[in-house]
């Protein structure tokens, strides 16, 4: 059981720095681009917006189930 709980606060951890590290992205410019990948939907029409970031879903996705395979081996 504390192996579970280990595994967890690693992961707390990780989601964290990742977290900052996009609120930080717009004040350092290579990290500026980070979260709008080729392949997201962007639409700007007037005073609307809409944005679907489909290929960094995916990406996320795969990394995400990496980690995890990698955790539970």
């Amino acid at each position: 059981m504390a192996s579970i709980g280990k595994a967890i606060v690693v992961l707390g951890l990780i989601i964290a720095a990742f977290g900052f590290v996009l609120w930080a992205a717009p004040s350092i410019p290579i990290l500026d681009r980070l979260g709008r990948l080729p392949g997201d939907i962007f639409v700007r029409r007037g005073n609307f917006t809409f944005y679907f970031p489909v290929v960094t879903s995916i990406v996320i996705s795969v990394l995400l189930s990496l980690l995890i395979a990698l955790i539970r081996r």
